[in-house]
């Protein structure tokens, strides 16, 4: 079976699926050709350009790029014109007729975004430091919005005790050409909850 990520450079979503033998596909534009790390094949596309290949998907996940479309930078949604936001719901779009399409679960991410308002409301939002159960080195704030469907379960909170408050690391980022990688770079601890909550209802299912 499948698991699918679109627009994921790091690949980090679906390790946990890799790791317990799933054929895992990551596409990007960042990635040069195609290559493949263990279970995981990195496909460098445009997905707006792209053919899933025929198969049984187990799951799916979305990570369109959030430039254009977080509320974060809504202090530049003038400057940059009406084709900066096209281009960002285009891709947007293009995720969820792919992720629709593999009849799968499947989950699609956004921080607060505008989407709220083109598309339809999130039906999860979550901080990394929600998961730091499963990943302690999350602990941290990024209020983090999904659009679910297929039969996506939102795995429920599982905080870590004694950490103390979570810090705002995501926020104070310095400015780098690595920036907006790292501030959009997949909670590990969230994915291995998503991980363990759906690998788990498929098997009961």
């Amino acid at each position: 079976m499948i698991v699918l990520s679109l627009c994921d450079r790091t690949g980090a979503m679906v390790q946990p699926w890799a790791e317990a033998g799933y054929k895992c596909i990551c596409v990007d534009m960042q990635h040069e050709g195609v290559s493949q790390v263990g279970n995981v094949t990195f496909i460098g596309a445009d997905v707006r350009d792209w053919l899933p290949p025929l198969g049984q998907y187990r799951i799916a996940f979305a990570f369109p790029p959030c430039t254009h479309l977080a509320v974060s930078g809504a202090r530049w949604f003038r400057d940059k014109g009406l084709s900066k936001l096209a281009q960002a719901i285009d891709i947007v779009d293009r995720c969820r007729l792919i992720c629709e399409w593999t009849s799968a679960p499947y989950a699609i991410e956004n921080p607060v975004s505008t989407l709220s308002t083109y598309w339809r409301k999130p039906d999860h939002v979550f901080d990394p430091a929600d998961f730091t159960g499963f990943e302690l080195c999350d602990n941290y704030t990024k209020k983090t919005c999904l659009w679910t469907g297929g039969g996506f379960v939102m795995p429920p909170a599982n905080r870590a005790q004694g950490l103390g408050a979570p810090d705002d690391r995501i926020h104070k980022a310095p400015p780098s050409p690595e920036r907006g990688d790292i501030r959009s770079a997949t909670p590990k601890g969230f994915a291995r909850a998503v991980f363990h909550t759906n690998e788990r209802q498929g098997s009961a299912a």
